[in-house]
């Protein structure tokens, strides 16, 4: 078994036994030079807390004990094919490389449907499903000139 399907086989291992925990089926885990950093798993219900899916708890572990929110030179090996907020998340942690096992596909037939995100995305807020209303855009406008202006800022 070469390396990149013993990572895998771990992140899908993390899911099988995280359904027996009271978990969702889905587990994820984090590779630097070889070496696992990070694992994470779906905790959604246990936790009360919509955000942490296998890959976003894996990254902010990873994150945490790396010292840095750059996880660059990583890669993530996923049980199934990020959702919307976790793919967004691996981008942001500027991951250089993604795994999945199982497809969205097979995530919908298990009763975990994103597509419906994708599409709410590609539309003009007035025309989701979630009413939107830009709201004091003029002052909120105030954080972003003394973002730009500060000069000891670390950039993400």
């Amino acid at each position: 078994m070469d390396a990149k399907e013993k990572f895998m086989k771990k992140a899908i291992e993390l899911s099988i036994e995280n359904v027996k925990q009271g978990g969702g089926p889905f587990g994820a885990v984090i590779v630097k030079d070889g070496e696992i950093i990070a694992t994470g798993t779906n905790r959604v219900t246990p936790g009360c807390d919509p955000t942490a899916h296998a890959e976003v708890n894996a990254i902010r572990e990873a994150a945490r004990r790396s010292g840095s929110f750059d996880l660059s030179g990583c890669e993530i090996y996923t049980s199934c094919e990020p959702c919307p907020m976790c793919l967004g998340a691996i981008y942001w942690a500027r991951l250089s490389k993604l795994y999945y096992a199982n497809n969205k596909a097979d995530a919908q037939d298990a009763g975990f449907d994103d597509s419906f995100i994708y599409k709410e995305i590609a539309l003009p807020p007035s025309e989701r499903r979630l009413p939107s209303e830009c709201l004091l855009r003029d002052e909120a406008l105030q954080a972003f000139r003394d973002w730009k202006e500060k000069d000891d800022k670390v950039r993400y």
